[in-house]
Order: structure tokens, then sequence, then C-alpha cells
């Protein structure tokens, strides 16, 4: 790590988001490759731990602005599921659990072989699980997609959240149990933060829109208001170490099945949710660091290689069952690739509550930084197969 410039840490944040959204423009303009790992990548090399320009993420008060960004778009991405949609098709959900499982179990064994079993290796397995709605989203916004296999994805994914979400959280209960033998803190740690998060979800839902009504504002421009909520939320629920993955995407279910309508609000939450959602793939870059990378390649690989199997095997498997043909099974799996920033989320809310995995899970840092990359690109390359983009250059 060198030190290139005295500059202090209220800068260097901004610079960084300049420089990675500057770089964004040029190579997506230059290969049509997605921003967003551009800005992933463009973090990762600014960091503590490459060139040095950047702190560490969690020394820096960008945690926070990184967990409203991601509210926002966990937000968005939540109210864009119908779960009607699933209990009328419910070969859907039925694909989405066992591919879930399916990716646990074949993840587990693949990593064991290599010698991480017991704990390290079912956080690993729970965490693979997770397909990002943060890249998967993205894409399909920047791409203007919409059909069949968008809305299979949209689906899955956030199957593959919840599953995540409530594993890794049991996980984490049991591995704080077995380090301190305080069964508090394993409850703490696991359901307590379920429960609380997912309360404070369903709070917001109902208290925004009744506030609104009363205000005679809810059928207008809601993007500033619902913007302002989950900021408020994600900043709740990090303060009180809760889940703010698990907050905001409840917020978001609880609006859209209380039939709440955003009216105009804008794709992104606009200007805003555009300059937060550079910021949030650069803080992921930032998070990765090199020796950790390195020393965790192989066993990367092979949970990469697992993970992939089962996400195609899941979604091709119950393509027929659910009313659409095995080539759009396949690339609805292929499309599920993405599981960075979602991940990060995760690892990020444990170390608010005390509990540090990352040295202890090195194969993630590998697998984050392959799939920041590849995991859009492969989103897109699905969409695009599907015949489902429809992208306008501004």
């Amino acid at each position: 790590m060198i030190d290139l410039l005295p500059l202090s840490a209220d800068f260097v944040w901004p610079l960084a988001v300049a420089l990675a959204w500057v770089l964004g423009e040029i190579v997506h303009r230059g290969t049509n490759l997605p921003r967003i790992s551009i800005y992933s990548l463009t973090g990762m090399f600014l960091s503590y731990a490459q060139v040095g320009l950047l702190p560490r993420p969690s020394e820096s008060s960008v945690v926070l602005i990184a967990n409203m960004a991601f509210g926002l778009i966990l937000f968005e991405f939540a109210y864009r599921i119908n779960l009607r949609w699933l209990r009328t098709n419910w070969w859907i959900a039925a694909g989405g659990v066992v591919e879930s499982v399916l990716t646990f179990v074949l993840v587990y064994a693949a990593v064991s072989y290599f010698g991480m079993n017991g704990l390290p290796g079912l956080l690993l397995a729970a965490l693979a699980v997770s397909t990002s709605p943060a890249e998967v989203l993205r894409v399909v916004n920047e791409q203007r997609s919409s059909g069949q296999v968008t809305e299979r994805v949209l689906h899955m994914t956030a199957l593959n959240c919840f599953f995540a979400v409530f594993a890794f959280n049991l996980i984490v209960g049991l591995w704080s149990f077995q380090s301190s033998g305080s069964l508090w803190n394993a409850v703490s740690n696991s359901l307590l933060v379920l429960l609380v998060s997912g309360a404070l979800g369903v709070a917001f839902g109902y208290a925004v829109p009744g506030l609104l009504r009363k205000l005679g504002v809810l059928g207008r421009d809601a993007t500033l208001a619902f913007a302002i909520a989950i900021i408020l939320l994600a900043s709740l629920a990090q303060a009180f170490k809760m889940s703010a993955i698990l907050a905001t995407l409840t917020f978001g279910f609880v609006v859209r099945h209380r039939r709440v309508s955003l009216g105009q609000a804008q794709r992104n939450f606009g200007i805003l949710g555009e300059l937060l959602t550079v910021l949030l793939f650069v803080f992921i870059g930032a998070t990765l660091a090199w020796p950790r990378i390195v020393s965790g390649v192989h066993i990367a690989l092979a949970l990469l290689g697992a993970r992939f199997v089962s996400k195609l095997l899941g979604a091709t498997v119950f393509a027929r069952f659910s009313g659409t043909t095995w080539r759009k099974g396949l690339l609805t799996g292929l499309a599920m690739s993405p599981m960075s920033v979602l991940v990060m989320g995760l690892l990020v809310q444990t170390r608010s509550m005390g509990v540090d995995l990352m040295d202890q899970l090195a194969p993630l840092a590998a697998a984050t930084l392959l799939l920041a990359v590849i995991g859009p690109m492969l989103t897109l390359l699905a969409l695009r197969f599907a015949d489902e983009t429809s992208e306008i250059e501004e």
C-alpha cells in the first residue's frame, strides 16, 4: 500500500466515486460492459489493500451511506415482486426453494472437500445461495428489460435473498453461541435480528403510506418521500444493529401488497439513486483485499462452480412445469449469477454486531471479486439472449 497524497478521508471517497463514474462511462461506451462491474473494479484498485487511496470501509462513515444506497435498491426491487403471481404459478416458488436448497448443499459439499467444513462451510454455503438484487435490478433498469425471463429472475432472486438472509443469521447465531457460550448472544444475533428487522419494515410499510395519505401527496411524485423513509429506515436498522437488508426488503413488500401506487416514482430513485449506486459498488470493491483474494481463490472457484451448476439446474428443471421453455429456464439460471453486494451487506451487518467473519471466510473475497465483474455480464447476456433488452443510451 502506498500513500499517494495526504488526502483526508472526507475527500477520498468523493474522488473515488468521480473516478469510478468516469471510468464506467468510458468503458461502457467502448465495450458495452455493465457500468457496475467497472465501479467495483475501481473501488478494489483504490482500496486500502491495493493502491491505498481509500481507508478501510469499516473505519469510515461511508458504511451508513452504502447501507442507504443498498436500501433504495432493495426497496425498489421488493416493490416489483408480486407474491400473488407466485401463488398462482406455484411451480416458480417451488423451483426457487429447491434451487436454494440445492445450492446450499452443493456449495457446502464443494467447500468441505477443500477442508472448510463445520460453521465456516455452512456460512459460505448460506452466502452462496444469495443472488444479489442490486446487480440484477441495475442491469434490468439499465437495459429497460422486460419479459418472462426478467420477471422469473426477479422473483427467484427474492426467494434466494430471503433464504440466504434467514440461513445466514441462524448460522451466525450458532457461531456466536459456540464462540461465547452465551445463549442470549446467539438469539440476539439471529432470531431477534430477524424479528425486529422484519417488524421495522412492516411498521414503515404501514406508517409511511398512511402519513402520505394524510398529507395528500401519495398520488404525486413519491420518489423523494419514499427515499427519505428508506434512508431513515436503513439508518435506524444500523443504529440498533439490525438487518437493514431485511428491513428495507420487507418495507418494499408491504408497500406493494397494500396496493400503494408509487405514482411517478423514478427508476433507481432518480439522480439520488444513480449517485448512491456508484458509491455502493465502489464501496463493495473497496472491501476486497488482494491477499485474501489470492489465498482463497481455489476454494472460491469450487464454490462458484457448484453455485453455477445448481442455479442452472434449479431454474431449468422446473421450467416446463412453470409454463416456459427449457431455454428460458436455462437463461433464468444464468441471469442469477450475481451475488457480491448482498454478500458484503450481510458481512458488514455481522461486523456491526461485533462478529467479524471476513478473515474466516477468505474465499469469499475471490468469489466476490469474480462475480462483481462477471455476474452482471452474465445477467446482461442472459437477458439479451432472451430478447428482453431495449437499452436506450441518453
